[in-house]
């Protein structure tokens, strides 16, 4: 009896999950920049269709869509039970909406579920750090918490809506509506609301970033952009270029978009911010003057001369200045960028203690930003030649890396934290890019502070 019982009340109740709104995420000045929007989709429950094949060829035209794409769908869904819905199509109008709800009753096993998507109120302002949604794979799912997640279950695939998906996914809820015989809801029995998710305050400026991303766009140049707060580390603004149009992963990006940002030479899936490495040059120069200060080796009254080379070994290494700079003190060389007081410099206290120093102004590691695959960059030393490239270190080489060239890589958002540290003084902090977690009643449940990570003495 028991177990007929249980039967009894699984056919005649169907249980509805309820996906909660994402969290809003905001600039400093609590702007919304990043929100919701209900979006009302078609799914089909074959265990209360009768007549499935009659049904999806009258849905196919209401939908704009052909029969065979409705049964490719289904198809798509033969090993999940028949009481999970199965997803036919997404985002429909209101047109659509109100004709499907007042025909409720000719479409056997159809219903409306309500999603709520993003909405991007500034574009695809900073979407590379942002990123963004996907329904959840058979991989993820695998690993993830089945108390949590479903199949079908839209979650964050990139970006800050990946790293912060515990915040920002919320809570779901649940209804338990009374269905006949055909499957058609009869009366709701009962219905636990969802719970939305946390709201993120960013230290970004969306009227800066916004200002820096129209440079960029300009002549569609690739590169990045980061601004930083010297005194606090916090960011305020952090733009790759060029973007990805993060509509185009609303509901899912096509085949051929996806290959098109694959293929596209300027990498617009990277966020170079902290994913792409450079060449410091000049602004190493910075590196190699503090190092020589340091050590002794100059003063700020030093003077080299410059003829436009330097002779090393066999070899002519030349000034940027082809006729020279005449005789160069430290505030000329740095104000005019003069390569042969470089190169001295860097050969009298050696490629050790200028990676020592780079160290110490953030270079060569990692900042430790809350982003995604970031590089660490490269100082190079004399062990880490013989160890990588199995081979000696060569004095000539010490030259090219005193002006930010030869084996150095850094990313943007190193050289903004070094510039920062030699501004302030010497204090290095760690860049930040959220300011505060608030939940759903209004109280902060994370708050950052500037973080000091180390200072120069």
């Amino acid at each position: 009896g028991e177990e007929y019982e249980k039967r009894a009340y699984g056919n005649r109740v169907r249980i509805r999950q309820l996906a909660p709104p994402r969290g809003h995420i905001l600039d400093r000045n609590n702007k919304e920049i990043v929100t919701n929007r209900p979006s009302f989709n078609v799914a089909m429950i074959q265990e209360d269709s009768h007549d499935l094949g009659n049904v999806l060829k009258r849905l196919a035209p209401i939908l704009g869509m052909e029969v065979s794409e409705l049964w490719e769908k289904i198809r798509e869904a033969s090993d999940t039970p028949r009481y999970v819905p199965v997803l036919l199509k997404e985002d429909i109008d209101w047109q659509t909406l109100a004709y499907l709800e007042n025909h409720n009753h000719e479409f056997s096993g159809i219903r409306i579920e309500v999603q709520p998507v993003r909405v991007y109120h500034y574009e695809d302002l900073a979407a590379n750090v942002f990123g963004y949604l996907g329904s959840i794979s058979k991989k993820e799912l695998a690993l993830a918490d089945r108390n949590i997640y479903d199949g079908g279950d839209i979650i964050g695939k990139k970006g800050l809506e990946k790293l912060r998906e515990e915040d920002l996914r919320g809570e779901k809820g649940y209804s338990y509506s009374e269905v006949d015989a055909k499957g058609f809801e009869q009366q709701l029995l009962k219905s636990v609301e969802p719970l939305p998710g946390r709201e993120i305050r960013l230290t970004l400026d969306v009227d800066l970033q916004q200002i820096a991303e129209s440079y960029m766009s300009a002549g569609e140049k690739s590169g990045a952009v980061v601004a930083m707060e010297v005194k606090t580390g916090r960011l305020l603004a952090a733009v790759s270029a060029p973007t990805i149009h993060i509509n185009d992963f609303v509901g899912g990006i096509s085949t051929k978009k996806w290959q098109a940002l694959l293929d596209n030479p300027k990498h617009p899936l990277i966020n170079k911010v902290v994913q792409a490495s450079y060449p410091p040059g000049s602004t190493y120069k910075m590196v190699t003057a503090l190092a020589g200060l340091a050590k002794g080796v100059i003063t700020e009254d030093t003077v080299f001369y410059c003829p436009g080379h330097y002779r090393f070994g066999k070899r002519i290494y030349r000034c940027w200045k082809h006729s020279g700079h005449g005789p160069v003190n430290l505030f000329k060389a740095i104000s005019e960028s003069c390569d042969v007081y470089f190169y001295q410099v860097g050969l009298a206290v050696g490629v050790d203690t200028l990676a020592e120093y780079a160290n110490k102004l953030g270079l060569g590691k990692k900042t430790g930003i809350e982003m995604e695959y970031e590089k660490s960059g490269l100082a190079p030393t004399k062990t880490w030649k013989q160890k990588y490239r199995k081979a000696k270190w060569q004095n000539g080489e010490t030259l090219s890396v005193a002006i930010g060239q030869g084996f150095n890589l850094a990313t943007p958002l190193q050289i903004c934290v070094m510039t920062a540290t030699l501004a302030n003084g010497g204090k290095l902090y760690r860049p930040q890019l959220i300011e505060q977690v608030i939940d759903p009643e209004g109280e902060i449940i994370e708050s950052f502070s500037p973080e000091l990570v180390s200072e120069l003495t």
